[in-house]
């Protein structure tokens, strides 16, 4: 069985249909399941003492239940190309190639419209910040943001560990990223009970990260600057993953990113990346698509070439 084989296919799924609507109605998604998991432990155990360490319990009987069910499915698939087939399958839902597409396209259509209600809207359901106070530039700087970060955490670092690990590898990362995602957040609640499934994420991202900013870069019209930038302004973001996909796309596109944001009722007082560059405008946003499709069909040559050689 070819693991790389297997992410080809998922990949190749999930670009042409996503996930539809129609199924996600009937069955849910994986990702859902594991968020009800989550919750779940999270409401159970995220209260009283030893907070840290029932948060550890919980990163840990996460991972290892969907990992673990993974390794088992894997086990009972056939051998051969009828096995890869059927796990790029099952790996399909974990990949978010059209979603990702989808949700930022649903931005620029608005902001280019000059609507600027509706922009704010769409950019909600991508990005962690209140954008009722954005402007035209600060929604075009979330929406950037947002496609470089989750082209990173939903495609880039899933199909990574899928090929490296298989079905287990990507079924796995798709927990520790959605853990993060859930309670890896520095506040009161989840400061201690998150601690270990942000830490965790970070280090399963660290090597998908810095692949997506090279991929960005290699893609872009402007390879140069956009290896500059990311070599100048990636360490200095508030994540230590999240700024290399985002300079990379903001020395690719010419633009600033990051900067002040609002979580809440707390400004962040972040740096920008690529200071001294220009806010982006909706045209900018749609440049970045541009870059994000070139760099998904770069993407599937190195799996190809790995399914060739049998990895």
């Amino acid at each position: 069985m070819s693991f790389a084989a297997s992410m080809l296919i998922a990949m190749a799924i999930d670009a042409v249909i996503g996930w539809p609507d129609a199924l996600y109605r009937r069955i849910g998604h994986p990702v859902t399941w594991i968020g009800a998991l989550i919750s779940g432990l999270e409401a159970r155990l995220n209260q009283g003492g030893a907070r840290r360490a029932k948060g550890v319990l919980t990163a840990l009987v996460v991972i290892g239940l969907t990992g673990g069910l993974a390794a088992l499915v894997l086990a009972l698939l056939p051998g051969g190309w009828v096995g890869t087939l059927i796990a790029g399958v099952l790996a399909w839902p974990l990949v978010a190639i059209r979603s990702m597409h989808q949700h930022v396209a649903a931005v620029v259509r608005p902001l280019a419209a000059g609507d600027l209600e509706g922009a704010r809207y769409a950019v909600s359901m991508i990005v962690g910040r209140d954008p009722s106070t954005l402007d035209e530039a600060g929604v075009a700087r979330a929406a950037v943001e947002s496609l470089a970060e989750n082209t990173s955490d939903g495609i880039v670092a899933p199909l990574f560990w899928g090929a490296v690990a298989g079905l287990p590898g990507i079924a796995a990362y798709k927990a520790i990223n959605t853990l993060d995602s859930m309670i890896g957040h520095r506040n009161e609640r989840y400061e201690l009970f998150g601690w270990a499934s942000a830490r965790i994420d970070d280090l399963v991202n660290l090597a998908p990260a810095r692949l997506t900013g090279a991929l960005f870069a290699l893609c872009s019209p402007r390879p140069g600057a956009a290896f500059r930038t990311m070599a100048k302004d990636a360490r200095h973001h508030r994540s230590p993953n999240a700024g290399w996909p985002e300079a990379a796309m903001a020395g690719a596109l010419g633009i600033r990113l990051s900067g002040p944001r609002v979580y809440g009722d707390r400004v962040a007082q972040e740096p920008w990346v690529n200071a001294g560059a220009p806010d982006p405008e909706p045209q900018d946003l749609a440049r970045g698509l541009g870059l994000y499709r070139r760099s998904m069909l770069v993407l599937a040559l190195p799996l190809a070439i790995l399914a060739v050689f049998g990895w």
